[in-house]
């Protein structure tokens, strides 16, 4: 099974990402997080409604989109049925669309390659979040697929993020100490050799967008926080962004998939996808 997958003529997660975006003059990235209780009871409740409304959300949405990103957790909590319908919702994304797979698996080595065949071959998705608690050697059966991303936990947009990631601790002898998000975006990019790394920083942190930014010049960062956890859309965008005005993945979920509880649900999802990628542009200058 094949669903995303990197497809073409394009060798790279990056150049799909550019080529997606600069196609769709967007960085917007739309959550695909299945949550049944917010569905529109008519979806809901009918056969196959799960997916069928995972169609029209993408259907309404692929042209205005860099990525889309689903996050399984939504999926696993369905079961068996939540596998199925991922691996389903996968295939209706246009194959020249990303699909970053928001799992943030971070294990020892041959767990870590038992994620990777099924994100990466048996799922096809393009990229994955990941942690680096484990080390960045944890992580090279992700990265070593050098035609797939892997975005690294990096200073996350949840309130309780500072309590590890904005530890100090020194990053080399006679280096004065930095927190330890940074720590993680240095190494990071240091570590770049197949150019196939990025970060997770939240648009809940600005200022740390840009110290990220400063040490990490051409990485992808995944900027998730905005909408529903109230991220600061302007400096999130022109903090993130490399110095073309590309690289920065904003990602806004249940505020463009459930803009409407009722049957208009699509329409109202591309409305919202709209605005927020010309509020996006708007503020990168494109």
């Amino acid at each position: 099974m094949a669903a995303a997958g990197t497809g073409g003529a394009l060798t790279t997660f990056v150049e799909k990402l550019l080529a997606s975006a600069r196609r769709n003059r967007s960085l917007l990235c739309v959550g695909l997080d299945i949550e049944p209780s917010r569905l529109p009871p008519g979806v809901r409740d009918a056969p196959g409604g799960y997916l069928a409304f995972n169609r029209a959300i993408v259907e309404a949405t692929a042209d205005l989109v860099c990525a889309y990103k689903p996050n399984l957790a939504f999926y696993e909590a369905l079961g068996v049925a939540g596998w199925e319908l991922l691996a389903r919702t996968l295939e209706l994304i246009p194959r020249d669309v990303p699909v970053i797979a928001d799992a943030k698996r971070g294990d020892v080595g041959h767990t870590m390659e038992a994620y990777a065949r099924a994100l990466f071959e048996t799922l096809g998705c393009d990229a994955v979040t990941a942690s680096p608690y484990l080390g960045l050697a944890a992580l090279q059966p992700f990265s070593q697929r050098v035609d797939r991303g892997v975005f690294v936990l990096c200073r996350t947009s949840n309130p309780g993020a500072g309590e590890f990631q904005d530890l100090l601790l020194s990053p080399g002898a006679g280096e004065e100490p930095l927190p330890l998000y940074l720590v993680v975006a240095r190494r990071v990019a240091a570590a770049n050799a197949n150019g196939n790394l990025g970060l997770v920083v939240g648009a809940t942190f600005p200022e740390e967008i840009r110290r990220v930014r400063a040490v990490a010049p051409e990485l992808p960062v995944l900027i998730p926080g905005v909408g529903a956890q109230s991220g600061d859309l302007e400096r999130a965008v022109r903090y993130g962004v490399n110095d073309q005005g590309e690289l920065a993945i904003i990602n806004s979920s249940r505020g463009i998939i459930y803009a409407s509880a009722g049957d208009d649900f699509a329409t109202a999802a591309r409305r919202a996808a709209t605005a927020l990628r010309a509020e996006i542009n708007r503020y990168r200058q494109w």
